[in-house]
This record gives C-alpha cells, structure tokens and sequence, in this order.
C-alpha cells in the first residue's frame, strides 16, 4: 500500500473525522470546554453497550482458553498498547492470578509505555518477534488492540496468531477495518469523532479501557475469582490489601477482625482458604482440597460441604 492509499484510508476513519461540536472548542471557557467532553463522553458507555453479546462471546473464549490451562496476551501500539498493560498488569494483585496469565505487550516495549515509540507500530515483523519472546502458542487467546483497526503491528501479531491456532479477538472504534480479516472475533464501539480531532486517547480510549475492564473482570469472575461481587482472591501484598483480606474474612465467616487474624495466618493468607476452613470446621488442607475439587468456586465450594 502506498503513502497516497494509507492516507486516504486514514481520512475516511470515523476517528479521524472532524465534530462538528467542538469545532469551535478554541473559544469556549475552561467550563465549558469540561461540559463539551463530558457530553461527548456519555457516548462511550452507548457504543461499548451496543457491543455486550462480542464481548460476553469474547469472555467465554478467554474462559475457556485459561481454564485449560491458556493465557490471554493483549498486543497494542500506543494508547491501546499501554491500556492493554495496564489492564493485564492489575489482574494480578486484584485476583491473585499469576502474572503469566494476563499479559501485556505493547510495540516498542517499556520505553514505549512513558514516551513515544516512532515507526514502531507499522512494523508487522516486531509484532511476531515480541510474540513468540512470549512462547505464544494455540492454547492461548490473543487481543488485538487497534482504535483504527488498520495498525500494522497489530494486524501481524494476529496473523500470526491465527496461523499458531490461538484464539484472535480484534478490538477497534472503526467498522469494515483490515483488522477483522484476521480476528475470529470483533469488539467495535464506534464511539464517533474526538472532540480534538484525531486524539483517540479520548473517547476511543476510554472505550477501550471500559472493554479491557469487562474482559478481565467478566474472565475472573467466571474463573471463581469473586464471591458475590467480592474480591476473595485478592493478593495481599501490601498495608490496604491486607486489611481488606482481614476485613472480608470476617464479614464472610462472621468472626471478629482480630479473631480472623489467626486463622488468616494458619491459611497462609489464603482468603478462600480461610472462609472455607472457617465456614466448614475444616484444616487449612481439607479446605483447600474441598475448593479444588470445587473448580476453585468459593460458592460451590460452600454449596456442596452445606448439602
């Protein structure tokens, strides 16, 4: 493709098109440049709305794929490279998953994540490199991330994907883009012009972090990681998490805080462990024998000791 065909592939992108709302944005006051974006921005929850059945279709994938033993691997340039990292990188202190279950990859690596990596993300090959550094393989779900859905290190880090037999899911703010012709499965919030003409980390980004949230946490909570909508799987690894694994031990097991202390510590900090111990007159050991034989589903784990 040459420079006059990316050019005007580029022009005809609703992302890239000119609001008609903010075209005069230069002369309105701080209040109501906040009230502009605000109003634009109520269009991002309808759009990600309009795509609830891809991306509950998207969750059953990533499900089943980690249940037998896969991983989901985010790949992005850019702002949707950086978001991807900044989702796979909470996952683990929220849901206690290791860290080799979410990952994410951006073009141009760390440095890419603080300053701009130029000409990175239209080099499909560094996308294959970055991958296989990964050992990506067939088990596992690979996620595209690509506001414009034309990015060349995207599109080649799925094909390859594709190619390996992992599970591609492409994930974009533009219809009809080269992105859906490698991805078994689409997520496309078109959520409109930005107010600052081209600025995807505005609206198309915020779209995309409110996809990447229903993904992982839609993921974990299929995978047992809460109880309710309860964090049970939390990893306590500093002063806040550690009381809030303190503080739901004794809101689940009815004890007191300093006396869900000691049966914490027995557990070796083990949240579900703990409840299921306290809950069902078990050692740490039957507990945790009980919830692996329970699909490590804090609920069925309690269903089936109570019947």
């Amino acid at each position: 493709m040459n420079s006059n065909d990316t050019e005007q592939q580029l022009a005809s992108l609703t992302t890239e098109a000119e609001n008609p709302a903010s075209q005069k944005i230069d002369t309105l006051s701080s209040l109501e440049i906040v009230q502009l974006i605000n109003a634009q921005d109520m269009e991002v929850s309808r759009a990600v709305g309009r795509e609830a059945a891809n991306i509950a279709q998207a969750i059953e994938v990533i499900t089943n794929r980690i249940s037998n033993g896969g991983r989901l691997l985010y790949l992005g340039a850019g702002t949707s490279g950086r978001l991807g990292v900044l989702d796979a990188s909470e996952c683990s202190p929220t849901f206690n998953t290791p860290p080799e279950m979410v990952v994410g990859i951006i073009a141009g690596g760390y440095k890419a994540l603080h300053s701009a990596a130029e000409g990175v993300e239209d080099q499909p090959e560094t996308a294959v490199e970055d991958l296989r550094a990964r050992s990506l393989s067939k088990s596992d779900v690979l996620v595209g991330i690509a506001t414009s859905g034309r990015t060349p290190y995207v599109i080649g880090g799925l094909e390859y994907g594709r190619q390996l037999g992992a599970a591609t899911i492409g994930l974009a703010c533009n219809t009809q883009s080269p992105l859906e012709a490698v991805a078994d499965l689409m997520v496309t919030p078109v959520v409109g012009p930005e107010v600052i003409t081209g600025s995807t980390r505005m609206k198309a980004g915020t779209a995309t972090k409110l996809v990447l949230n229903m993904l992982t946490t839609g993921t974990m909570v299929r995978l047992g990681k809460t109880y309710g909508n309860l964090m049970v799987d939390l990893r306590a690894t500093n002063t806040k998490l550690t009381a809030r694994a303190r503080r739901l031990a004794a809101q689940l097991t009815g004890l007191s805080e300093a006396d869900v202390e000691p049966q914490l510590q027995a557990c070796d900090g083990e949240l579900k462990t703990t409840i299921v111990a306290v809950r069902c007159h078990l050692t740490p050991e039957a507990a945790r024998d009980l919830l692996k034989r329970s699909g490590n589903q804090l609920r069925v784990a309690l269903e089936a000791e109570a019947s």
